[in-house]
């Protein structure tokens, strides 16, 4: 059974005062690039640290997300509308509404994390997974599922990551888990994206780096 991994609370005091019935909320307008695919060149991205939670440190050139127990003191990180509050989650800087495209992600020292992709006006208050506005492969006890509207599939035959790629066509309805090393599919999420959607990363401890902007594996190519 999938044991959810506790939310990433604000610390140093940060505790966010509940809206009162007279305040509008904060109208989020995404400021991401849309890239369609040109050629075999997949989509190139980094962590865009306006979206990042405060537990979460953006690292080599902001193309690696750190966890850290502590994070940063919430009232020193700007509360622009694009950040996760609640949740350690991380979106890329670029979205995606055509083609097929390809990035990997390097696993160091977790044990519990989230890679997929989000609409880019995902609620910022909940967690990538969580709802039918986010498509995501999940790691935890040493065990893989996918996840879609907080439901969770587990992934037989795949063992603890090093290094796993995403492969998402969009015009195909399709996000599909990679095994690098043997560039084949391990197991393929079949969707209806409503928009552009961004990479998308949650993560509970140790770090995660990700690698974008190379080529579709050919024998991967229209998969």
């Amino acid at each position: 059974m999938y044991h959810e991994s506790s939310r990433a609370q604000p610390q140093h005091g940060g505790h966010r005062s509940p809206r009162g019935p007279l305040e509008t909320p904060v109208a989020l307008v995404p400021q991401v690039s849309i890239r369609r695919r040109t050629g075999r060149m997949g989509i190139s991205f980094k962590l865009d640290e306006r979206t990042a939670h405060s537990s979460l440190d953006l690292s080599k050139k902001d193309t690696g997300v750190v966890y850290r127990m502590l994070g940063i003191d919430p009232t020193k990180v700007p509360q622009n509308p694009e950040r996760f509050r609640e949740w350690a989650v991380v979106l890329g800087d670029a979205a995606v509404c055509s083609g097929q495209h390809y990035w990997e992600v390097t696993v160091k020292r977790s044990q519990q994390f989230r890679i997929g992709v989000a609409d880019v006006d995902i609620s910022r208050e909940g967690c990538i997974g969580h709802d039918d506005r986010s498509w995501v492969f999940a790691y935890s006890h040493r065990r893989w599922y996918v996840m879609l509207a907080n439901e969770t599939t587990p992934i037989r035959n795949i063992g603890n990551p090093e290094r796993v790629g995403l492969l998402l066509d969009y015009e195909g309805r399709k996000l599909s888990l990679v095994d690098v090393g043997k560039q084949v599919l391990i197991h393929t999420l079949a969707t209806e994206f409503q928009g552009p959607v961004v990479p998308a990363f949650a993560l509970w401890d140790g770090e995660l780096l990700t690698h974008s902007g190379v080529e579709v594996p050919k024998n991967l190519r229209d998969s």
